[in-house]
């Protein structure tokens, strides 16, 4: 017997018990792929605006936050940026750059003992401060700094 005709009988019938389990409503590909997003908190048009849609008001400064950006940013596209939390019970970090259009730039959750670390290259308009914000028991922590950018990344 053919082997590829019956690769795709299989898969064609694979794909049909899906559809059909789809359109029954007994799984939804919403649930499955991905989690709910903060909408409100990345439509922000001000820090102050995305740090109360993350839930974190004004949050306290830390030195169990380490935030690692460079000083100075040759090229603004492309602006690596490391967040480490020693917080107990860290459950989520948000990084968020004041003077881009919108200030809130990733937001990252943690279940289970996940190590608290992030990496991420972010884009930067121009010069501008970058908070790390980290959720912990409850309490909103966060570390700030600097980075100058001598290229602009949004278009400059």
């Amino acid at each position: 017997m053919n082997t590829t005709r019956r690769t795709v009988l299989k898969s064609a019938t694979a794909g049909s018990v899906l559809a059909g389990l789809i359109a029954a409503g007994a799984l939804r590909p919403t649930q499955v792929l991905a989690a709910e997003w903060n909408k409100a908190a990345f439509d922000a048009h001000d820090t102050a605006s995305a740090l109360k849609g993350i839930g974190a008001g004004t949050p306290m400064d830390s030195k169990d936050l380490i935030l690692k950006v460079p000083d100075i940013a040759e090229n603004g596209a492309v602006v690596p940026v490391d967040v480490i939390s020693n917080i107990p019970n860290t459950t989520s970090i948000s990084i968020l750059v004041d003077k881009n259009p919108s200030p809130l730039s990733a937001s990252f959750d943690f279940a289970n003992g996940a190590l608290p670390e992030v990496s991420a290259r972010l884009k930067m308009g121009q010069t501008s401060m970058v908070k790390a914000v980290a959720k912990a028991d409850g309490k909103f922590y966060t570390a700030q700094k600097e980075v100058k950018v001598t290229v602009g990344g949004c278009g400059g």
